[in-house]
Formats: C-alpha cells, structure tokens, sequence
C-alpha cells in the first residue's frame, strides 16, 4: 500500500528521446530529456505510458538504467508478442516524446553509505538496475568490493557486453550460458545453482548485500539458495518483471 501511495502522488511528465542505442538485436537504450526530473537512485524504476490517436494507452515499469546524476535512461528488449516493447525498440527515434512517472521505488536501490561486499545477480534484461548500481559504484568513487553474475541464453544476448568486459577496480562480472556457448568458451555454463553460487557469492561471514534481479522464478530460485547459503532474508534484495 505505501509504494501505492507513492506512486498516487507522481505526476506524468512528457520527456524527449534524446537517444536511442542497440545493446543486442533485440534491446535498445533509450536516453530520455525530462524537464524538472528530480533525480534518481541506483536501482529505482519509473513508468512509461504512451497514448494512441484513438485515446487508448498503456503503461509499463521500466529500471532506470543510469546511475545517480546521469541523465535519464530506459534499456528496453522487444517481446515479440509485448504491447509496448515492440514500439519502443523499433519505431521510437530522436525527437520523439512519450510520457514518464518517477522516479519510483526504494526498495531495490543502493547508495555508497549501504556498504558492501555487493553480489549482483541478474537474468536477462535484470541486468539494468544493476549496471546502474555498478555506474553508481564507479562515478562515485566508491571501493566497495562487487561481484557480478549474469545469465544470458547466448553471448550475444549479454547486454552492456562492451562495458561489462571492463568491470572497475574492485568490481568482478562472471556470465553463465544458458543456450550455447562459444567455441572455446572457458566461462560458466548452465543456470544459476547452489555449485555455481559456491564459485562466485561471498561467504556469508562477510556480510554480503546481495541484489537479484530477472524473471519471477530466476529470481525465487536464487533467493532461496542465497538464504539456503546463510544470507539473511533482509539483505537479499530482490526485483521482478515481467511482459512489456
């Protein structure tokens, strides 16, 4: 009821698409200008809403892809069969508007004083709330020590691949294949489960901050192996999506 409430109280914003970038074949990062944006934190989200000519409009939840104090952006992957996403990754160009609601959520966000160690795990399109937490843990100058993983179907599906191959000092970024791998590939393989958790999450010992974030039952499994690990329920954060 409290995330609700706060949701009441945003208003619609019309923001211009200052720029859209292809992350994959099927994802897009969209930069957004919003006049009076308040700011945003590492991990929030916020709603998009376009209208047709006829009056009809929908609404998705999208995470802010972009840490605190750079500008607005949205990364987006098309569903095939999504009412939204289609539009946004194909048709949507420089220039054009549509309406934002935000920032939204405090749950799932991270902030330098939070501390760490941080483990981040993400399915899919998860990845984005994260990146913003590991631009966050870069342009803020923070040591605070992370590891990542990150289950993608196929290589080319990995998205901010060009900036999750050079992770910051400090910062470890493993991938696990779920599909098929590459010729020669030496990574990890196979979805996330309690061996693969062995290799790559911090002992519970050392007081870990863990964010998970994908598909509803991605992201129940790792939770429940994290727990199962001896990672207290509340610092196990946890974010899920859906269609678009």
């Amino acid at each position: 009821m409290a995330g609700t409430a706060v949701r009441g109280r945003l208003t619609w914003q019309v923001a211009t698409v200052a720029a859209v970038a292809a992350e994959t074949d099927s994802v897009r990062t969209i930069r957004l200008e919003v006049p009076g944006w308040p700011g945003h934190r590492a991990g929030q989200h916020l709603d998009v809403r376009l209208t047709a000519e006829d009056g009809y409009s929908a609404e998705r939840s999208y995470s802010v892809a972009a840490a605190d104090g750079e500008p607005v952006a949205i990364t987006v992957e098309r569903l095939d069969d999504g009412e939204v996403s289609p539009y946004l990754t194909e048709e949507l160009r420089a220039g054009d508007q549509l309406e934002v609601r935000g920032p939204i959520g405090n749950w799932f966000t991270w902030a330098t004083g939070d501390g760490g160690p941080l483990l981040l795990i993400a399915g899919g399109s998860g990845i984005v709330p994260l990146r913003a937490i590991l631009r966050h843990r870069l342009l803020s100058g923070s040591d605070v020590p992370v590891r990542l993983l990150y289950s993608s179907r196929t290589l080319a599906d990995v998205i901010y691949r060009g900036e999750l191959d050079q992770p910051a000092d400090g910062a470890q970024v493993s991938y696990t294949l779920t599909r098929s791998q590459p010729p020669g590939w030496t990574g990890l393989s196979g979805r996330v489960d309690e061996a693969m958790l062995a290799k790559v999450a911090w002992p519970a010992d050392e007081h870990p901050l863990a964010f998970v974030c994908g598909p509803t039952r991605f992201v129940e499994t790792v939770a429940e192996l994290l727990v199962g690990r001896d990672y207290p329920a509340n610092r196990v954060k946890t974010e899920r999506f859906g269609g678009a």
